[in-house]
């Protein structure tokens, strides 16, 4: 019997960069789709897969959330507590790239979450960058929206890429996972967008003849996405990009950041 959700998504994700540095790249990537309810009956079921584990293709708490190897589901309902979001029990979805041979890195992970009705309710989206720190973005879903495209916005206020300031505002536009899954960001500087990225793609089934092609098509994703954000970064150093330093109080964190009543188009 196969667990509610759990789904395996080929995505094709796009950078595009449109100010005084002109500046694009695509790569593909896959991820995984999981109710954090059903981990623990996804790994039995999977031969390929583990929970809080060591797997060929593993799932671990302590990669997302609070970072401590602690339950996600409380992290999750204390976040959106906090932000005035109460989902009341409701299922709460993950799509993020899970470690593969033992290697790991996000950019990027969703948490989708549904009030009891089924309705989505809010999305987190936690970003980490490439200096050992994490942020969570959690928004509202407005009930008109939850059936999707869902559109979002906020400030932002955690220091990615060294080539960004940190003065910019970020809009989101994505869909729930379902056959297909597709999701874009844009970054707007005095309201004016210059960043744009987007990754979409079709979902599978998930099993472990789907999990042993993955390991065959990346059996190295997760360094594969971070020699791709260090060889792009240098590509960018040497268009003349300007550098952005980390502020010296970084440090890892799950703050909610603001959110802006102001919505924009993607």
């Amino acid at each position: 019997m196969s667990e509610p959700s759990a789904a395996l998504y080929r995505l094709r994700v796009t950078h595009q960069r449109r100010d005084a540095v002109r500046h694009a790249f695509a790569y593909r990537i896959t991820s995984l789709l999981v109710d954090l309810d059903a981990l623990p009956a996804l790994a039995k079921r999977l031969r390929l897969f583990s929970y809080n584990g060591w797997g060929a293709i593993a799932h671990r708490d302590s990669d997302h959330g609070p970072h401590d190897g602690s339950p996600l589901r409380p992290w999750v309902e204390r976040r959106l507590a906090q932000a005035g979001i109460e989902i009341e029990g409701g299922a709460i979805r993950l799509l993020a790239m899970p470690r593969v041979l033992g290697g790991q890195f996000n950019p990027l992970s969703l948490y989708f979450c549904h009030g009891p009705d089924g309705l989505l309710r809010g999305v987190i989206h936690e970003v980490h960058n490439t200096f050992g720190q994490h942020h969570s973005y959690v928004l509202p879903v407005a009930a008109e929206a939850a059936a999707g495209p869902v559109r979002q916005a906020c400030a932002k206020s955690f220091y990615v890429s060294p080539f960004i300031a940190m003065q910019q505002h970020y809009s989101f536009r994505l869909t729930l996972p379902g056959e297909r899954f597709s999701f874009a960001m844009q970054l707007q500087s005095h309201d004016k967008p210059f960043f744009f990225a987007a990754m979409h793609g079709r979902r599978e089934a998930l099993s472990d003849a789907t999990l042993a092609r993955m390991l065959l098509r990346h059996p190295a994703l997760g360094w594969k996405v971070l020699g791709a954000i260090h060889w792009e970064a240098l590509r960018l150093w040497w268009k003349g990009a300007k550098f952005h330093p980390r502020p010296k109080d970084g440090r890892p964190t799950t703050e909610i950041a603001p959110i802006s009543g102001r919505e924009r188009k993607v």
